[in-house]
């Protein structure tokens, strides 16, 4: 018997099937059903559990009871898809290890996330990402994010079908049994997934270092090849991968996924306290460094042992995101229970990935589209109308994966392009969450600018490449969020490694590097609604909510020395965000705010509002408890 494991390129033409078949033995099929059983038993497990005593905030949150370590890993789970297990070997296997230098942008991409948006988030008590959207502007906002959002997910299905090619109905069945069980069944599911892509990994580096001579020898003979790469300093964002362009381009692409993302967002809230939330986004770094470097390492054996064993032709004919593939097949062939292995390695990046994915898309769904417009639906309803979603969007998406699959590359470049969304959702939440005087005109107006952007600087690269003769490829794709970048981040592969002419004009700007995507998109978002804001009056004559806005200016003064800060000693919670006692009279009882770092804030008249004959506002200034 044999399982064929379908990975070919999307964008790029193949002559044949590229599916990769290796005979599986005995215990290679026990050792992946058991580890798929596995899976399974954690979906069920917590869907039977208390049946019919669960709550949507239970379903959807995992009761808000979650520790650090598990929200670490399926963080982690959700980056990490079965697209990164055979792109960035294939990525080191090419060009070297000039993307290793990805990892430098982990730290501010996680930093930020930790000490700026989970806090503002997790105080809200949000449920959907984009519940804050309508707290800082209106419902016509939050229904644009959550409708881009449901675009940028819908297209995770095709990576699943394309990546694994396992049987679609089992697909469907294993992700629906998952995603019944709620977020905390997604959430332990990825615990454990990660831990079978650990090892995975870690025996293929294993076995393979010691078939070639040990780690030693992989970097020397890597080194004599030039596949160890330095660090390239040209700050040209056209270039591909530079140390910029990775190290600082890369830092956007991380804040559009662990920022702003609903699958990551969702997972943050559900976080017993904010400081769990906080540490469990401090975990994932190293996590993410470690992954990082066994992707590198076996992207360095596996080109260390096609130069001791060279490919066949029909391996060097193949995508070159197979070439993983066939050499954990050439490698682990005489090993029984070590390809089942790497199999369910393949087979649970991409279930933790979708299942995150499906997961969120049903959170969106209920509490963005569905919940505020019948509000009277029982917890019950609420709850299998939930699970009926989750399903319903596994059928959609991998419906979609199956359909692409038979009508070739020109619906794949379609479909890609929905993976560029994940900048304009960052800039729309930067701009509410930074620039109080953003107002929700500037951020509708704001967030089709750079939806339009993205999707014009995507299809004319890819129309470009398609008139020139050479195949499209995604890595002009920012945001794939899941998982924008669950996946997009790994995509690179597919880069045609075809020298061409330097292009100019419009052409000049289709090359863009892909990791600027993100920056390039969202501050398009900022930049318009910013303008448009101010031509429109900004938030003259509306409310606005004190705990949607970051205090950037108080954050940044206090850094500076006891001396300046007494000069400015007037620093507003908001920037001197004006707040009509009107919209909030709850928060603003006795004319005290309490925030969250034990100090007051405290709500003085603004000087003259009150002779103008207007109801007072006030404008928050804090003071140490």
């Amino acid at each position: 018997m044999s399982v064929g494991v379908n990975t070919f390129a999307p964008l790029l033409p193949t002559s044949d099937t590229n599916v990769v078949t290796s005979t599986f033995s005995l215990v290679d099929y026990v050792v992946f059903v058991l580890l798929l059983v596995l899976s399974l038993a954690i979906g069920l497990y917590h869907a039977f559990r208390g049946w019919g005593q669960h709550t949507v905030g239970q379903l959807l949150m995992a009761d808000r009871k979650m520790s650090c370590l598990p929200v670490a890993l399926s963080l982690l789970a959700t980056f990490q898809s079965a697209v990164a297990i055979l792109g960035v070997p294939s990525e080191i296997y090419r060009f070297g290890t000039q993307y290793w230098f990805l990892g430098c942008c982990y730290f501010l991409g996680l930093l930020i996330p930790a000490h700026v948006f989970i806090p503002v988030f997790y105080r809200l008590h949000l449920t959907s990402a984009y519940e804050y959207l309508e707290l800082r502007f209106n419902k016509a906002v939050r229904v644009c994010g959550t409708v881009t959002f449901i675009f940028q997910m819908v297209k995770c299905g095709f990576y699943l079908f394309a990546v694994t090619g396992f049987d679609l109905w089992l697909s469907v069945l294993t992700l629906g049994i998952v995603c019944t069980g709620g977020l905390k069944a997604v959430i332990w599911t990825d615990v454990f997934q990660t831990l079978v892509m650990f090892l995975g990994q870690l025996v293929v580096i294993i076995v393979g270092s010691a078939k070639v001579g040990g780690l030693g020898h992989v970097w020397e003979v890597a080194s004599q090849h030039g596949r160890i790469s330095g660090i390239v300093l040209d700050p040209d964002p056209f270039v591909r991968h530079t140390f910029w362009t990775l190290a600082f381009g890369g830092v956007f692409m991380m804040l559009s996924l662990y920022g702003v993302n609903q699958a990551q967002v969702q997972r943050y809230l559900s976080s017993r306290t904010e400081k769990a939330a906080v540490l469990s986004c401090y975990a994932v770094f190293p996590c993410q460094q470690l992954v990082l470097c066994m992707s590198c390492l076996i992207g360095l054996v596996m080109f260390v042992y096609y130069q001791e064993y060279p490919m066949s032709t029909q391996q060097a004919q193949a995508a070159p995101d197979q070439f993983v593939l066939y050499f954990v097949m050439d490698l682990l062939k005489g090993l029984p229970g070590l390809p089942g292995l790497f199999i369910a390695c393949l087979f649970s990046g991409s279930l933790s990935t979708i299942s995150s994915a499906f997961n969120s898309l049903a959170t969106v769904t209920m509490e963005d589209l569905i919940r505020p417009w019948f509000p009277q639906f029982s917890e019950v309803q609420a709850i299998m109308l939930s699970r009926i979603l989750a399903f319903g969007y596994g059928l959609l998406c991998l419906g979609m994966a199956y359909i692409s699959s038979q009508m070739g590359p020109v619906l794949q470049a379609a479909l890609s392009i929905f993976g560029m969304v994940g900048g304009p959702l960052l800039g729309l939440f930067c701009l509410g969450m930074f620039f109080p005087c953003a107002n929700p005109l500037g951020a509708i107006v704001g967030l089709l600018a750079g939806l339009i952007m993205a999707f014009w600087i995507g299809i004319g690269s890819i129309v470009t490449k398609m008139a020139s003769g050479v195949a499209p490829s995604p890595p002009n794709i920012s945001s794939f969020s899941l998982p924008s970048n669950l996946t997009t981040v790994t995509m690179t592969t597919l880069m045609p490694s075809t020298t061409l002419s330097k292009p100019t004009g419009l052409q000049r700007l289709y090359s863009l590097s892909y990791l600027w995507y993100s920056a390039h998109n969202s501050t398009t978002v900022i930049v318009v609604g910013l303008i448009v804001s101010l031509l429109t009056g900004g938030m003259r004559g509306r409310a606005l909510n004190p705990r949607t806005i970051y205090p950037v200016l108080p954050k940044l003064l206090a850094l500076l020395p006891m001396s300046c800060q007494k000069r400015f000693h007037c620093i507003s919670y908001s920037q001197d965000l004006s707040v009509d006692t009107a919209a909030f009279p709850e928060k603003m009882s006795n004319g005290m705010l309490k925030n969250s770092r034990d100090k007051e804030a405290v709500a003085v008249p603004e000087e003259g509002s009150a002779r103008q004959g207007n109801s007072p506002t006030f404008i928050l200034q804090e003071t140490s408890l």
